[in-house]
Order: structure tokens, then C-alpha cells, then sequence
């Protein structure tokens, strides 16, 4: 009877150890079940693989918990043999520009070798008119007084030598294209150097020769310096008074061809009529302009030849009112010199008279009551050092961008607290009914229109 009682006892114990050992069994399946889930395998992987994924599992909790020794372990080791950094303000850029280079060459040019922009072209009318007349849909006047225009405009391939000149470079090329957007105008901006050898002012025209090329379907090419700004947004060219010219320059004829002033007229911003008088004219003009000896040589005979013309390397500027006061008879006739309005105008003499300009007129007349371009010239924003202080001329550009700018804000109800201030504020007020408000540059246009 005793011995039946021990069998029992031990028949359940028997039991109870293997329904355990089935609980530990499943609970252990299901840990493992779990795991794998969370480590994104979707099938199981061989003991080793799992031990290696559990281990990384909780090596990433352990340094969850302690985020402070992780981040200075990773900072330590960022330290060690890298270079490195999330400071802008120190890297050099030369890193990974591979033909960045401190001296840029200097190029001599034979004395008996002349400088052409390109391959001679002499047919460029006929061959655009076949052009367009293959492309019936490009034609280069929009509309009978409304030619297709392209503005062209850039900057140095290079970043500038401080900082705020390429915040102001951005400015800048924001405002051009405000007005060319109001205004139906296309836009090309370039960054890259041509011709290493028409470096510096004379950069443009290798650029303009072959926009002109390259854009058949453009009636005028309107160039444009980076240190200008549209300071009129409402004001459209008089492109019916320029039917029979080929060039827009602001300027004067007295001073140009009677006097030879070197500031006779200004190429800071100038219209071009697409055709082979402006290949050819770009010809004549562009020999002065290769740096080195020949660019030198040039500015002795421009200051000799021109008058109140400082001692200075050959200038874009002063080159055409030599070409102009001395060839009057080949290219005078289709040069027109505008001074009923400001294609550009003089900051200096501008820009302290933004506030009289808005309490007394509206844009729309573009001359000195309210001045289509405003130029900074001298001020080199972009460089070390130019004519003028820095502040001065920060101080002044910045006015400027703000001047034009206010008439772009308005359209969507806000306008700069003052010209000297980037905070903005409302000036009208919401409307359940938005397009009941008429486009307020429309508005003004149709205003000076009447009178």
C-alpha cells in the first residue's frame, strides 16, 4: 500500500515536471519568434547569426540608455586622423576643385598674332532668317512693338573673396528675375569663364557672341552687370524708338562723339540687336581686351586718346567711346545713345533719394524721378576691397534690392518695414475673394498709359 502511494506521488511529479518543461519549451519558441521580428530577419538564421543579432540588439539599448558616453565616443573618434567638419566658415574649397589655383596664369600673345573672339562670320542675317523661317514658332518678335528678349547676366566662376558678396550676388540675380518674369523677359545667367584671356571687364563679350549664336530666335540680347539692379519693375522699354538700331547704350552723343569722354556712355547695361552688324562691331571691340601686354598697351592709348581717362589697363567702356568717336561713319548710325530714361543709372546720385521718389511718384517712369537700373559702380562687393566703403556700399545695394523689391511684395499685400530693413509686414488685408484684386504692376502700367 506504501509502495502504490510513492508510485503516485511520483507519477505526478512526472507530470507537473514535463507540463512545465512543454510551458518553458513554447515560451521559449516564442522568445525566439519575437526576436527575429524585431530584428527584421523574417526566417530564422543559424544559432550563431541569432546570438550575434541578440548581442547587437542589446548593444544598441545599452547605448540608448547611456547617450552621453556613445556621443563622446563617436566625437573622439571623429577626432582621430579626420578631416572633417560642419564649420563652412573654415574649409577650403581647394579641396576637391582639382584646377583651383592661387596664380592664374597670365597670357602673352604674340605681337603679330591678332585676338578674335571666334571663326569669322559673315552671312549671320541670312542664316537666321532661314533658321527662323524653319521654326515658325520661335519667332523673335512676340508681338509687332514686343521683341523676344534675353537677358544676360553672370558672375565669376569662383566663390567671392568674402562672404556677404555672394549673399549679395544672390540679391542681385533674384531682382533681375522679378523683372524679366513681369516683364516677358528670358533670362540667362552665367558662371563660367569662356576665355581665360578676356578675363575681367571683358568677360562679357565672348559671352554675348555666342548667346547671340546660340539663340537665333532672341531680336535682342540685353546685357546686364551683376552689381546693377532693376529699381523700376513697372517701366517697359521703348522698343518702337529702337526699330532701325542695333545698340542701346545709356549715354550721350556730345560726350561721346564731340568730346571723347571715357564716361560718355555706359556698358554696365546695353541691348544688342542679334545680327551680323553686332558679330562685327563685337570684332572690333574685343582686340583691346586680352589681358597682358596687349590689354595695357591699349589703356595708354585709350587715356591718351580719351578724355579725363585716368592711367589704367584697357576698360570695355572706354574702348567703345574710341571706337565710336573715331569709326562714327561705320557703326554711329545704328548706335543709339538713351538718356531720356536710366538703363543705368548712377547710385550715387540715387540712391539717398528713394524715400523723395516714393512720396512724390510711382513706378513707371524709369528716369530720375524713379530709375529703371540703379549700378553700383565701384563698389565691388564680391572682391576684397573696391572704390568705396563696405558699408557704404552694403548699406546702399541693400536700399536698392529693398526699393525694387517692395514693388514685387506689394502684388502679394506686404512691403519691407523700411528700405534699410529685411523684416516685412502686411499691407492689405485678407480677402475671402482674392481674384477681385487686379495685379497691382498691371494696374500702374495702365495708369502712366492714360496719362
Amino acid at each position: 500500500m506504501l509502495n502504490l502511494c510513492i508510485s503516485d506521488r511520483r507519477r505526478r511529479k512526472m507530470r507537473r515536471l514535463m507540463k512545465n518543461s512543454k510551458l518553458t519549451l513554447l515560451c521559449l519558441l516564442l522568445t525566439i519568434v519575437v526576436l527575429r521580428g524585431t530584428l527584421g530577419a523574417g526566417k530564422f538564421g543559424t544559432p550563431e547569426q541569432d546570438l550575434i543579432e541578440i548581442r547587437e540588439t542589446f548593444s544598441y539599448i545599452r547605448k540608448r540608455a547611456d547617450p552621453r558616453r556613445f556621443l563622446e565616443k563617436r566625437k573622439q573618434t571623429n577626432n582621430v586622423g579626420s578631416s572633417n567638419s560642419n564649420n563652412y566658415a573654415t574649409f577650403d574649397i581647394r579641396k576637391f576643385l582639382a584646377d583651383e589655383e592661387d596664380n592664374e596664369e597670365v597670357f602673352e600673345r604674340a605681337s603679330n598674332e591678332a585676338y578674335r573672339l571666334g571663326a569669322k562670320i559673315l552671312d549671320w542675317d541670312e542664316q537666321r532668317a532661314q533658321w527662323l523661317k524653319k521654326h515658325p514658332g520661335l519667332l523673335s518678335f512676340l508681338a509687332p512693338n514686343k521683341p523676344r528678349v534675353l537677358l544676360v547676366t553672370g558672375s565669376s566662376p569662383k566663390p567671392c573673396e568674402n562672404a556677404i558678396g555672394d549673399h549679395y550676388l544672390l540679391k542681385s540675380i533674384k531682382n533681375k528675375i522679378d523683372y524679366c518674369r513681369l516683364h516677358g523677359v528670358d533670362i540667362f545667367y552665367n558662371m563660367a569663364l569662356l576665355d581665360a584671356e578676356m578675363a575681367g571687364f571683358w568677360a562679357k563679350l565672348p559671352v554675348i557672341r555666342q548667346v547671340l549664336l546660340s539663340h537665333p530666335e532672341v531680336e535682342f540680347l540685353w546685357w546686364m552687370d551683376s552689381d546693377a539692379m532693376f529699381t523700376d519693375m513697372v517701366f517697359e522699354l521703348p522698343w518702337e524708338r529702337y526699330k532701325d538700331s542695333n545698340m542701346v547704350m545709356h549715354g550721350w552723343n556730345e560726350m561721346v562723339f564731340e568730346q571723347k569722354n571715357w564716361i560718355g556712355l555706359n556698358t554696365g547695361s546695353f541691348l544688342m540687336r542679334n545680327c551680323q552688324w553686332s558679330l562685327d562691331i563685337l570684332d572690333a571691340w574685343a582686340p583691346m581686351g586680352p589681358k597682358g601686354k596687349v590689354r595695357n598697351d591699349a589703356g595708354k592709348i585709350l587715356t591718351r586718346e580719351l578724355k579725363d581717362r585716368p592711367v589704367f589697363e584697357a576698360d570695355d567702356q572706354s574702348a567703345m567711346v574710341y571706337i565710336l568717336a573715331t569709326q562714327r561713319e561705320q557703326w554711329g548710325d545704328k548706335v543709339y545713345l538713351e538718356s531720356s530714361y536710366y538703363l543705368h543709372g548712377y547710385w550715387g546720385i540715387l540712391v539717398d533719394r528713394y524715400e523723395e521718389m516714393i512720396e512724390n511718384y510711382k513706378p513707371g517712369l524709369g528716369d530720375h524721378r524713379w530709375p529703371l537700373v540703379t549700378h553700383f559702380v565701384g563698389c565691388k562687393p564680391c572682391a576684397k576691397s573696391g572704390d568705396f566703403s563696405v558699408e557704404k556700399c552694403l548699406k546702399q545695394m541693400n536700399r536698392a534690392f529693398n526699393f525694387g523689391d517692395n514693388q514685387i511684395l506689394q502684388i502679394y499685400g506686404f512691403t519691407h518695414d523700411s528700405l534699410g530693413s529685411r523684416k516685412v509686414k502686411r499691407i492689405r488685408n485678407e480677402t475671402s475673394n482674392p481674384l477681385a484684386m487686379q495685379d497691382a504692376i498691371r494696374l500702374l502700367q495702365q495708369d502712366f498709359k492714360a496719362v
